[in-house]
């Protein structure tokens, strides 16, 4: 097995989904578009929220902490967390109640007419992820999807798709995180006037 011609397999993978995305205007529009709702959620006081399961989970937190944290430079904090990460109660309700309701149950506490849910599946086919924003609809709560191809069964429940054109797990997962750090950057240039 020769690594280097995986490696270089794998790259050019990613550069031609990357390539896709760049192309499609449609995709591109409706990333803006999320970004100017999570500009005016923040300017209205409201907050952003992420799930997702295993590598989602992982994508979910990492783009919550560039926003609750920081991104590019030193700014106030703003208003986003990934669900899954209080393990006593995602344990308790899995437990009591079942995995798929770990995220609508929260949601149906937590979530504010105005806030956005950010769901990330790349399947699109995540139950506990499709019942969280079928409850945060409910609520008022805006809901993007950010999933891959076909979006699966998570696009009827999503006020923006945010799909990416591939149906190969990592290279959507890679294209999250690429589209969710830009979000952030447009979010804090937007807020914090800083280009």
């Amino acid at each position: 097995m020769d690594h280097t011609l995986i490696l270089q397999k794998r790259i050019q993978q990613s550069i031609d989904t990357k390539q896709a995305i760049l192309q499609n205007a449609q995709l591109l529009g409706v990333t803006a578009q999320v970004a100017q709702l999570i500009i005016d959620a923040y300017k209205a006081g409201n907050k952003v929220l992420w799930c997702g399961n295993g590598g989602s989970a992982a994508d979910a937190q990492h783009l919550a902490a560039e926003l609750s944290g920081r991104f590019y430079f030193d700014r106030p904090p703003l208003n986003s967390d990934a669900m899954h990460v209080n393990t006593s109660y995602l344990t308790a309700v899995s437990n009591d109640y079942g995995y798929d309701v770990v995220y609508s149950r929260l949601i149906k506490a937590i979530g504010n007419k105005g806030d956005i849910l950010i769901g990330m599946s790349t399947s699109g086919n995540s139950a506990n992820v499709i019942n969280a924003m079928a409850q945060a609809r409910t609520q008022g709560v805006i809901t993007v999807a950010m999933t891959g191809e076909t979006g699966g069964k998570m696009k009827p429940e999503a006020d923006y798709l945010i799909n990416v054109p591939s149906t190969d797990t990592p290279r959507i997962q890679e294209c999250h995180m690429l589209l969710g750090h830009t979000l952030c950057e447009l979010v804090e240039m937007a807020l914090f006037g800083k280009e």
